[in-house]
């Protein structure tokens, strides 16, 4: 189930955190390059809460951290699933959009279709060569996969899905400014 709500954060904790995301530092994972900020473990904490009430059960928290991309970081297509995080299967992951809008084409979060596998990896599929293979060789071959659907980009809208769904940034570019979010995995 994937599901959406908007205007998660109160705007004072929005205008903290857009006045905190400043210093992204580049991480280098040998198949991509990302930019990232740590999550200050108050913001976590304060998450794993929200999100435990949402769910209506406690969760456990196993990575989650800020990501920055632009017109000129992070712009391939990276069609992926996060089966895999830290060594360990989350179930799920959520997107919190955190930059005002800045493009006014289509843009959010894509989930897509793949050739062999359908809309997700399924955890009884799941090793690390699949999961490798997968991220070397198909995450931006476009004609491997087909476009499901896209949710919209909104600041402030939390979006959370399974993690084995496969699924990318929309489109492969975000804007000058830039495209800012918390990114989180559980289970």
């Amino acid at each position: 189930m994937i599901y959406i709500i908007d205007d998660f954060l109160n705007n004072d904790i929005l205008n903290k955190l857009n006045n905190y995301l400043v210093d992204f530092k580049e991480v280098d994972t040998t198949y991509k390059k990302f930019w990232v900020m740590d999550s200050p473990q108050d913001f976590t904490s304060y998450m794993i809460t929200k999100i435990s009430q949402i769910e209506n059960k406690e969760i456990d928290h196993i990575f989650s951290f800020f990501r920055i991309a632009t017109n000129e970081l992070d712009t391939d297509w990276r069609i992926h699933c996060d089966s895999i995080i830290n060594d360990k299967v989350p179930t799920r992951a959520l997107v919190l959009y955190l930059s005002p809008l800045e493009l006014n084409e289509l843009n959010g979060t894509a989930f897509w279709r793949h050739k062999d596998y359908g809309d997700s990896l399924p955890y009884d599929k799941l090793t690390s060569d699949i999961y490798n293979d997968l991220i070397i060789n198909d995450a931006n071959v476009l004609d491997n996969w087909d476009l499901e659907t896209v949710v919209g980009y909104k600041q402030n809208r939390l979006l959370s899905y399974p993690s084995n769904y496969f699924h990318s940034k929309y489109p492969n570019y975000a804007g000058e400014k830039g495209r800012k979010v918390f990114v989180m995995f559980y289970r």
